[in-house]
Formats: structure tokens, C-alpha cells, sequence
């Protein structure tokens, strides 16, 4: 089973060429080391929630759309390696201004799969 990190933002309505710009570098380059997939989605049917929901969970602002991604590795150590080697990469080097969305609104984390039908 593979491992997925997954994540999901906000990003400006205004931005999401900026970001579908980003994406499609930042997937080539995890895929360049070793990722099995790299997927990015754009909110469609997520409404604000009552209590829990997409939006809410990344304080999505009335002008701003949710977007969901994950990313499959072999493994949590395959994940670990791959990552320190994007991270490094200088063709995703910039600061915080470059980025298209709050980077402190993201959500993000490591998953261990257990189905996959």
C-alpha cells in the first residue's frame, strides 16, 4: 500500500493560474524523484459547513477556493527521502510572497493507506 500526504488550502480566486502553474512544476519535480503520483483539485461542491467542513478548516475567505491534493509514495521512508531532496531543489526556491495562497492555512499531513479497492 502506498504512503499519501495529503493537503488542503485555499487559494485566491484571482491566483488559480498562479497556482495551476506551481502545481504542475512543484508534481513534475516530486515525480522527477521518485513519487508514484501527484494529484491537485479544485473545490467544486464544498460548501461551509455548521461546524466542520473544507472551507473551515482552512479559513477559506468568500473570494478564495479550496483545493485538495494528495501524493503516493512507495513508503514513509521513500516519502521522507524524496521530500528532503524537494525541498532542496532550487527550482521551487522562493519566498513566502511568491506563493499564490496562505501557506499558514494549509493543512498537510502523512498517511499510511490500509484499502484500496
Amino acid at each position: 500500500m502506498p504512503y499519501v500526504d495529503g493537503f488542503v488550502l485555499a487559494v485566491p480566486k484571482n491566483k488559480i493560474d498562479a497556482y495551476k502553474e506551481l502545481a504542475r512544476k512543484a508534481g513534475d519535480i516530486w515525480k522527477e524523484y521518485g513519487a508514484l503520483s501527484y494529484v491537485e483539485c479544485i473545490g467544486d461542491d464544498v460548501p461551509y459547513g455548521e461546524l466542520t467542513s473544507f472551507p473551515r478548516a482552512v479559513q477559506a475567505k468568500d473570494d478564495e477556493i479550496v483545493i485538495f491534493s494528495w501524493i503516493t509514495y512507495e513508503s514513509r521512508e521513500q516519502r521522507d527521502a524524496i521530500n528532503a531532496k524537494v525541498m532542496e531543489d532550487p527550482r521551487l526556491k522562493g519566498g513566502v510572497s511568491d506563493m499564490p495562497f496562505d501557506g499558514k492555512r494549509m493543512i498537510y499531513g502523512g498517511f499510511n493507506a490500509f484499502l484500496e479497492l
